[in-house]
C-alpha cells in the first residue's frame, strides 16, 4: 500500500465532513433562532441588540431566559446569575469532552468551547463513541455553519417578528423542551442512563416547585452528575473486588 493511502486526511477533509454533518443540525435549530428573534423584539430589544446577543451569548435557552428577565423589576446581577444557572450544563459538557482533546492547543480549546452548545456536544459524544478522534477541523466544520445559521435566523426573526402580534400564540416555544428530550433520549443505551435521568428529572421538578426557574436546570444537572459519579464509583469498586 502506498504512503499516500496511509497518509492522514487533510484538515480540509475533516472540516468538510463536519460541514456536511452540520446540515441537519442547522435545519433543526432554524425554528429556535426565528422564535428567539421574534420574541426578542416583542420584549423590546432592537434588531442590533438581538443579533449581538445571539452572536456573543450563543445559547438559546439562556437567551430565552434573558429576554424574559430584562424588563422585569429585578437587579441586573439576578439576570446574570439566572443566565449562568441555565448555562451551567455547558461547564459539564466541556469537562466531559475535554478529556479527549489533549491534542488541541490551549487556544483551540478556548476558541472551540465557545461553540459547545447542546447539539455540538451530542455530536462530539457520538463521534467519540464511534471511536473517531475529534479533530479541531472537524469540530469547527460542524460548529461554524450552526453558529452562522443561528445568528442569521435571529436576525430574520427580529426583522420580521414585528409582523407577528403574539409569537407565543403559535406555540413554537414548546419546540425547545421537545428538542432537549430528543437529545436526552439519544443517549438511552448508555449504562446508568435511566437512574441518572430519573433522579435528575425528579430533582429538577422539586427545585422548580420550591426554588423556581431557572435554578431547577442546574440543580437537576448536579443531581444527575452526583448520582452518576456515585454509581460509577460503586461499580468500579465491585469490579476490583
Amino acid at each position: 500500500m502506498s504512503a499516500e493511502c496511509l497518509a492522514e486526511p487533510r484538515p480540509s477533509s475533516y472540516f468538510l465532513s463536519g460541514v456536511r454533518e452540520s446540515i441537519p443540525i442547522t435545519l433543526a435549530v432554524l425554528p429556535f433562532g426565528l422564535l428567539f428573534g421574534a420574541l426578542a423584539t416583542e420584549h423590546g430589544l432592537s434588531l442590533f441588540e438581538t443579533v449581538l446577543m445571539s452572536a456573543t451569548l450563543y445559547a438559546g435557552a439562556s437567551q430565552m431566559v434573558g429576554i424574559e428577565l430584562f424588563n422585569a423589576p429585578i437587579a441586573p446581577w439576578v439576570v446574570v446569575l439566572s443566565i449562568v444557572a441555565v448555562n451551567f450544563r455547558h461547564v459539564l459538557y466541556s469537562a466531559t469532552i475535554g478529556r479527549y482533546l489533549d491534542h488541541w492547543t490551549p487556544l483551540q480549546r478556548s476558541f472551540g468551547f465557545f461553540f459547545l452548545i447542546d447539539p455540538q456536544f451530542a455530536e462530539a459524544e457520538r463521534s467519540m463513541e464511534n471511536g473517531r478522534r475529534i479533530s479541531f477541523a472537524w469540530y469547527m466544520g460542524l460548529a461554524l455553519p450552526v453558529y452562522i445559521g443561528w445568528v442569521g435566523e435571529s436576525w430574520l426573526g427580529a426583522l420580521f417578528g414585528r409582523l407577528i402580534p403574539d409569537a407565543h400564540a403559535f406555540g413554537l416555544d414548546f419546540i425547545l423542551p421537545i428538542y432537549f428530550l430528543s437529545m436526552v433520549m439519544s443517549f438511552r443505551k448508555r449504562p446508568l442512563w435511566l437512574p441518572v435521568v430519573g433522579v435528575s428529572a425528579i430533582a429538577s421538578i422539586i427545585a422548580y416547585r420550591t426554588i423556581g426557574s431557572p435554578w431547577h436546570i442546574s440543580i437537576g444537572a448536579i443531581a444527575g452528575v452526583v448520582l452518576g459519579a456515585l454509581l460509577a464509583s460503586t461499580a468500579t469498586k465491585e469490579q476490583e473486588q
